[in-house]
């Protein structure tokens, strides 16, 4: 079973900060788990990492307590308790619900394609991987397609490499996937391929993206008001998300997102991507899990999803 990740989002000299580390202590009970404290500076960063104000709490790297629709703050968060009164830091009780739920999820591993076993997606620098990686992503992001491999010839160079055995290791730890003939088919979240996920960036550029989740965390790791447009895969219903100054806006105003994964081992691009869908309403999230007994998952949230998206692909175009 995979230890569980605790991140405490706060503000520098956040006074609730504390009292949220001691209070999930207590609710751990001895449980495995790592915890972290993370200050935040800006709202900039706030938007980046999920932080919904100081203190936030990230299980797993989502919000356990999101409400749909806060937007980045970095100024106080207040809770509410079992007899509703306001506090500034999730009680024990809450804690533990939140902890129960993130580890039947984990029991699933149902995020972890997306995640890569809690490593990440952003590449490591050593052998001009995270280089490669980025210069991968940005020609996404600038002509809504993928580079070939003479587009990266430069950029592999500098780390005294050809780009064909760069992408062939960034392929085998699943930063991205080739096709048969050594072309980026998918460089998560960016799709080479017609996918149910169009989004249009705020440059004009428009592409396509492997998933639901890695078409919400397009607007964070490029800093940019994005569009996605997307489609119920059972009314057909069309969804679409709009991040404008990182706020989202989705309609229709009742959508979620389902994620599964299906059995057995592989990349994300083939045993989560097409199970990681939009729908109009959780009644359609519904019907489609309970037409595919065979893809374990659950329904989550729009303030989920985000955090979800923002977590993951956040930080991977930034500077070392």
């Amino acid at each position: 079973m995979s230890v569980t990740r605790i991140t405490v989002l706060t503000v520098p000299d956040c006074p609730n900060a504390p009292i949220a580390r001691e209070r999930i202590t207590a609710a751990l009970d001895g449980r495995e788990a790592e915890l972290e404290l993370v200050e935040v500076q800006d709202e900039a960063e706030a938007a980046r990492r999920g932080m919904t104000g100081s203190p936030t709490v990230l299980i797993d790297g989502v919000d356990a307590f999101a409400v749909p629709g806060a937007p980045p703050s970095v100024s106080c968060r207040l809770y509410r308790d079992e007899e509703g009164r306001a506090a500034g830091a999730p009680s024990v009780e809450a804690l533990r619900k939140a902890l129960a739920g993130a580890k039947e999820c984990c029991d699933d591993d149902l995020l972890d394609p997306i995640g890569r076993a809690g490593r990440g997606r952003r590449a490591p620098v050593e052998r001009g991987l995270r280089a490669v990686h980025q210069a991968v992503l940005r020609h996404f992001a600038t002509t809504g397609s993928a580079p070939s491999t003479s587009d990266l010839e430069a950029v592999a160079a500098e780390a005294g490499r050809i780009a064909h055995d760069v992408l062939a290791e960034l392929d085998a730890e699943d930063f991205l996937a080739l096709d048969a003939e050594g072309r980026v088919r998918a460089a998560y979240p960016f799709s080479a391929v017609e996918t149910p996920h169009r989004v249009k960036l705020g440059n004009g550029v428009e592409a396509w993206s492997m998933c639901a989740i890695d078409a919400l965390g397009i607007a964070a790791m490029l800093d940019q008001d994005i569009r996605v447009t997307s489609s119920d895969p059972v009314s057909g219903h069309p969804v679409t998300v709009s991040f404008t100054s990182v706020t989202a806006r989705w309609e229709p105003e009742g959508a979620v997102v389902f994620v599964g994964r299906r059995p057995g081992r592989g990349p994300a691009a083939d045993v989560c991507c097409d199970a990681l869908n939009f729908f109009a309403d959780r009644s359609t999230a519904e019907t489609w899990a309970r037409r595919h007994p065979d893809v374990p998952g659950r329904i989550i949230s729009q303030a989920e999803a985000v955090a979800i998206a923002t977590q993951t692909f956040g930080p991977l175009l930034a500077e070392d």
